[in-house]
């Protein structure tokens, strides 16, 4: 048997297990108050942002505890993605896609950090905290500057590099 058909059969084996109409019991249900903490959405206007605020100097004390291990000093470099820098490379042959070079929205910059981060306890920030942390990234790549105070009145009025070169089924 070719190891292309191995890994096709290995793919459908979790399926066949299942076949019966059972279903795995995986994890534990969650309970209203736990589904309610994680049920929002952030939209590119902003629509969804909660209340809170937070400063870039915040912010990078944050990101010196939770997030250079993974993202580098300054966002530039480390085991996962690279956040800051990038600026101009996209139609080279070596793009590099980060928050400032790339990114469309800070609100879903926001949304993500919120959903996603710190990646050893995602979720764990408090609102204030996660825009704390999305005011210095935002800053690392030059969006804003040293002293801004993000908050869901300001977030959304943040123009990113990169927004006007993508075709948007939805409109803000």
């Amino acid at each position: 048997m070719s190891t292309r058909n191995c890994l096709r059969l290995a793919c459908l084996l979790p399926v066949l297990a299942f076949a019966d109409n059972e279903s795995p019991q995986l994890g534990e249900e969650l309970s209203a108050a736990e589904a309610d903490a994680v049920s929002f959405t952030v939209m590119p206007d902003g629509a969804g942002l909660p209340a809170g605020a937070g400063t870039v100097a915040t912010g990078e004390k944050i990101y010196l505890q939770q997030c250079v291990a993974c993202h580098g000093v300054n966002g530039e470099g480390g085991p996962n993605d690279r956040l800051a820098g990038g600026h101009g490379s996209l139609q080279s042959n070596l793009p590099v896609k980060t928050i400032g070079s790339y990114w469309p929205f800070a609100t879903t910059l926001f949304d993500y950090v919120r959903r996603a981060m710190p990646y050893t306890a995602p979720g764990s920030l408090d609102d204030d905290e996660v825009y704390a942390v999305t005011a210095y990234l935002l800053h690392l790549n030059g969006v804003i500057d040293g002293n801004a105070v993000m908050n869901a009145q300001s977030l959304p009025l943040v123009k990113m590099p990169n927004r006007d070169n993508f075709d948007w089924a939805w409109q803000p």
